[in-house]
């Protein structure tokens, strides 16, 4: 490839990851690949000076600023550090390092913490107010969002002028996997990394995410100190710990290899700390020989960080599991022979899917590659054919649910494998959080944190369950009390009077959402006639397509849905729907029908009338289009002539009818 052409790509695959990254907090690329790509593109521009565009991301520091945000202008620069990649690229710097001083210099070894830096400034003893590190030099100021952030302390034993320090704002593990665990509940993405869900929330503009999010942060320098002098980073680190600040682990050492056997250390006990790690930070000790070295334009000269590498082993696959989600997806786990991988013993790793298999060819007794994806997830990387053992057979995703046995059906994209029953233990938690919320049946207060305590409790096992609770046991729930209860029961209640096309959005049948359960509740009216309706009668209802049509047609035939409905039904909730189609000949007509017809009964007359659009009425106003009258008509007819409301004899009404439903919609 020529290299202005590479120069190009690089430039734009960095930049539109970098966009992904800092803005949308949705990376498709690890840090380390992109750092790879970054250190490419540096060298090539380095070559050929003359190709070096101002969006080139060699010649920013950070992110930019999101809207919405007051600007945050840094008094000392927030600059970004060079990275090296290998034990030969770091010994390098140490040598110019020590070319420039003259001597051996004492340097700080930390761990490179995987969040997202800011910079915190105290007056008086008092955090004042925060910004991100944003292009080194302007951030976004995010006092509020750090604030609820309880490691950072509010005032300070010292009651200096001024203090500025500089730290990295973290999730921790535990903290996304639960966030993680209700964001599936509810059915939305799951949070790429710790990183970036850390980054989503400091960068929101509601406090209240941030709050939620139980972010911490780690302190790793001192920026500024009016009435105070420091030799050393790890004096002025002490000091900060002093006053109160989670300051960065570090060790003070002297030589290449006491460097590299501490970088290898943190690599080795990543996982004993509350925040992930990509790397290890090298920097001078000793603050006034930091002066002497300065900074070129992007980068300081006494520091870098270390880029782990993701670590890549071969071990052999004892056994395929499959596990079932709380959206019902199959998802094929590979059961590993035990290896020492990133800090972490991995003795499984994910296969995503059928398609993955398949298109590596992965079986049981196979010695494969694997890595964790993103310095968190095993991924299996390829096989080792060469190692494939004699008669081993192709792996199949099974064909029922290893949860509650209903068969599995394949998504149309082929993607994903998905169990078909309705009150399948594994995904009770999705399915309840879908048939309380907004679009289906509309339980006020009963979220994803309520729904997970009522299925832990054991009081739910599938949604019929919401109408039989008592008070007691859901006063008896954390956090909830007896006037929460009672809130919820009475929202539980209420949803009962739901019409049919709600309930059908709330049972979580395949491509079935509100447009497609409003459609099909006009056309049965009924969830017995629609219980007995034929795939073809479901394919030609408006809105609801082929596919649609086989979703609805196999969900209703299983014995799990039909034992689902009925409960339903015995518990009070309404089956029936009183929705009017849009669009229909008689649309936006009120007809109000008296008297005896003799061709056929009321019931029969008003459905037709609500099928073509219209509404049926008891009473007679000036809205009301037409009244039909039979024999013996009363004080409707009467009220209707005073008004002037047209009355229709019931031919009349007859011969309205059959043009109407000739009409097409």
């Amino acid at each position: 490839m020529d290299y202005k052409e590479e120069i190009r790509e690089l430039r734009e695959k960095l930049n539109e990851n970098s966009r992904l990254y800092y803005e949308l907090d949705a990376p498709v690329m690890s840090d380390y690949e992109y750092d790879r790509l970054y250190r490419r593109l540096e060298d090539l521009e380095a070559g050929h000076p003359e190709e070096i565009a101002p969006d080139s991301p060699t010649q920013r520091i950070g992110d930019k600023i999101l809207k919405g945000f007051e600007k945050y202008e840094h008094e000392t620069p927030l600059e970004s550090l060079q990275d090296v990649f290998d034990a030969e690229e770091l010994a390098d710097f140490c040598a110019k390092l020590e070319e420039m001083l003259g001597e051996t210099p004492e340097y700080s070894v930390e761990p490179k913490v995987d969040g997202l830096s800011v910079a915190l400034e105290y007056r008086g003893g008092v955090f004042t107010r925060g910004g991100t590190r944003g292009d080194g030099r302007i951030g976004e100021d995010v006092t509020a969002n750090l604030k609820t952030i309880r490691s950072i302390p509010r005032t300070l034993p010292d009651k200096l002028p001024r203090l500025i320090v500089r730290g990295e704002v973290y999730m921790s593990r535990a903290v996304w996997e639960g966030l993680n665990e209700l964001r599936e509940i509810a059915g939305e993405k799951p949070l790429a990394n710790p990183r970036n869900a850390a980054a989503g929330a400091l960068r929101q503009l509601n406090p209240k995410i941030a709050a939620e999010r139980k972010l911490d942060i780690v302190i790793f320098n001192l920026e500024l100190a009016d009435g105070k002098a420091f030799e050393t980073h790890a004096a002025a680190l002490d000091y900060l710990e002093s006053q109160g600040f989670p300051v960065i682990p570090h060790k003070t050492l002297s030589g290449t290899d006491a460097l590299q056997a501490e970088i290898a250390r943190i690599n080795d006990e990543r996982e004993a700390y509350p925040f992930d790690i990509d790397g290890g930070v090298i920097k001078l000790n000793v603050l006034s020989k930091r002066g002497l070295l300065g900074s070129t334009a992007k980068f300081p000269r006494w520091a870098v960080a270390f880029k782990y590498p993701p670590e890549k082993k071969q071990t052999k696959i004892l056994d395929i599991t499959v596990q079932v989600g709380r959206t019902g997806v199959l998802t094929p786990k590979a059961v590993l022979e035990p290896v020492r991988l990133a800090g972490t013993t991995v003795s499984a790793a994910t296969l995503h899917n059928q398609n993955f298999i398949a298109e590596k060819d992965i079986r049981i007794g196979d010695t494969v590659t694997v890595q964790k994806a993103g310095e968190i997830i095993p991924e299996v990387l390829e096989v080792d054919f060469s190692k494939r053992p004699e008669h081993t057979a192709p792996y199949r995703l099974p064909e029922t649910c290893p949860v509650c046995g209903a068969p599995v059906r394949q998504d149309e994209d082929g993607a994903a494998s998905r169990c078909t029953g309705a009150e399948c233990p594994a995904q009770l938690l999705r399915r309840l959080t879908h048939f309380a919320s907004r679009d289906a049946m509309d339980i006020d207060g009963l979220g994803p944190a309520v729904v997970k305590q009522l299925v832990e409790s054991g009081l739910v096992r599938n949604a019929a369950d919401l109408y039989q609770l008592r008070r007691e046991d859901v006063a008896a729930l954390d956090r909830m009390g007896e006037k929460s209860a009672d809130n919820l029961l009475k929202a539980i209640e209420k949803s009962k009077g739901q019409d049919l096309s709600k309930l059908l959005c709330a049972l979580g049948i395949r491509q079935v959402g509100e447009k497609a359960a409003q459609a099909l509740a006009v056309r049965f009216r009924t969830m017995d006639a629609l219980l007995s309706a034929s795939e073809g009668e479901l394919t030609a209802v408006p809105d609801v397509g082929a596919i649609t049509a086989r979703a609805v047609a196999e969900f209703l035939k299983q014995p799990q849905s039909q034992d689902l409905i009925a409960r339903l039904k015995s518990a009070g909730v309404r089956t029936d729907s009183a929705l009017q189609p849009t669009g229909g000949a008689f649309s936006g007509k009120t007809f109000v029908l008296t008297g005896t017809l003799s061709r056929f009964d009321r019931k029969t007359a008003e459905n037709r009338i609500r099928a073509l659009g219209g509404k049926a009425s008891s009473s007679v106003s000036r809205k009301t289009a037409y009244v039909v009258a039979g024999e013996d008509a009363g004080k409707k007819l009467q009220k209707a002539n005073e008004l002037g409301v047209e009355v229709l004899g019931e031919d009349e009404f007859l011969k309205m009818l059959a043009n109407a439903e000739g009409v097409k919609e």
